[in-house]
């Protein structure tokens, strides 16, 4: 085993950590500070234990809504700040105004604002300590990726944009031509017999292997890896590393027979899970029609001023197992927008009004989809539904495309949440990656995920 090599956290273990620490600063802040002070609101003993139970999924909650566990947040002490601030105010507003579980509210202002600014400050603490010593050093992974020299760039791009403490500090050219010199910085070109003595004197991590020629993986170089890996190093294949740090499946270097590779989740024929969903689904859409029915004034109004023409219109659009049907919208455009034919909608499109345009940010727009719900068209989570022309255009140049449609298409999804609006065929595929990997994952965790990560989305005014 080699005695060089440092202790890293994944991307999973290090969102672990910062939620833990989260918590244990700010129980260990309120424990002190009701110990020294004339702190009465939050106390601890063990028949109000449940106090700091809801107030830890307050702050793991709402940590999540406002982005705190988002690693490159995280790793910014200027956004972390913002994320911290709204976090405590946020958790500090509920946790006040549900006195059912928690203390009863004090009626001295002062014990309101010490509460207050212990949440902040033991949060500011951890977060500004866990950026200084911690995300900058101890979560720096080196690793050595093993390619075509033609790779080389979209790969390392691909991983270190996804994960800024991931480093590709060494490559391996596995087409054999070492007759060249590496234009990125900071990555060196590594000899395939000097492969093992680099690993060892590095501090490696891991080795990637991304080679889609199995030729280039010579004798000398197969022994070397097979030692590393007897030895206690990583060796692991770009696809599972991608989908791993990205959480999108990498469809550009799977082969087209990738079933081998691509088990779709159970829960896509779990009955109970559907069942659960579909039920959820009824709830869901009801709520959301009701608030709907709220706005629905104020919408009708800035219509008449800003749209001036019909209030709702109708598309088709693709739905499970490729069927057709008609979702219902607020219109944002322009009359006569597509008299040209369809088009993508782009950033800053001068077919959106003004009044669209607030719509589209708010996604008040998309609040008549709840009947499409209703209907069973759409569900609440899923890949969002595309226009049959956009199908069959990208489908020629994408053979996963239609993948998609195994399930049904949602009002929001993984990809609305992690990938701003595309409007191009390279934004699709960036989207197609997310849509498999949600179908891939399916679960109830990642359901709630998208949930939280949706409200993140409107709550910052991140709509298209």
């Amino acid at each position: 085993m080699n005695s060089n090599k440092k202790m890293h956290f994944e991307v999973s273990e290090r969102k672990i950590l910062l939620k833990v620490f989260d918590v244990i600063f700010v129980l260990l802040c309120l424990y002190i500070i009701s110990s020294i002070f004339n702190f009465k609101y939050f106390t601890f003993s063990t028949s109000n234990y449940y106090w700091a139970i809801v107030l830890a999924l307050y702050i793991n909650i709402f940590g999540s809504v406002f982005e705190m566990y988002n690693l490159q947040v995280a790793s910014n002490q200027y956004q972390i700040i913002k994320s911290i601030i709204l976090t405590t105010s946020t958790t500090v507003l509920v946790y006040l105004l549900t006195p059912i579980y928690t203390p009863v509210l004090p009626s001295n202002r002062l014990q309101i604002i010490i509460f207050f600014i212990s949440i902040f400050s033991a949060l500011l603490f951890w977060r500004m300590f866990y950026v200084t010593f911690l995300a900058s050093q101890r979560f720096v992974k080196k690793a050595i990726l093993v390619c075509d020299k033609e790779q080389l760039q979209e790969l390392v791009s691909g991983l270190e944009q996804a994960d800024p403490h991931y480093r590709i500090i060494g490559f391996v050219n596995s087409d054999g031509d070492d007759s060249f010199k590496i234009k990125l910085n900071g990555i060196k070109n590594i000899k395939p017999d000097d492969l093992e003595n680099y690993v060892r004197n590095n501090s490696i991590s891991e080795i990637v292997i991304a080679s889609q020629k199995t030729e280039g993986i010579t004798v000398s170089l197969y022994n070397q890896l097979i030692h590393l890996l007897e030895n206690g190093f990583i060796i692991r294949e770009y696809t599972q590393v991608y989908e791993t740090i990205t959480q999108r499946i990498p469809v550009q270097y799977v082969s087209r027979d990738f079933y081998r590779y691509f088990p779709f989740s159970r829960s896509n024929q779990n009955h109970l899970y559907l069942l659960v969903s579909r039920v959820t689904e009824i709830i869901f859409s009801g709520i959301g029609l009701s608030f709907g029915l709220v706005f629905f004034p104020l919408i009708v109004v800035g219509n008449f001023i800003g749209n001036r023409g019909e209030l709702f219109y109708t598309q088709e659009r693709v739905g499970q197992n490729g069927k057709v049907f008609k979702i219902f919208k607020y219109r944002t455009m322009v009359k006569n927008a597509e008299s040209n034919g369809a088009v993508f909608t782009t950033i800053n499109d001068t077919r959106v009004t003004p009044f669209g345009k607030f719509l589209r940010k708010t996604r008040l727009d998309e609040f008549p989809q709840f009947i499409n719900i209703l209907k069973g068209d759409m569900a609440i989570i899923g890949p969002r539904p595309e226009r049959p022309v956009f199908v069959n255009e990208i489908a020629e140049v994408m053979p996963f495309y239609e993948t998609r449609h195994v399930v049904k298409p949602g009002l929001t999804g993984w990809a609305q949440v992690n990938y701003a609006y595309g409007d191009s065929i390279e934004d699709s595929l960036v989207k197609l990656q997310y849509d498999l990997y949600y179908i891939k994952h399916r679960s109830i965790f990642l359901d709630i995920n998208i949930i939280i990560k949706t409200f993140s989305t409107v709550l910052f005014y991140r709509g298209q």
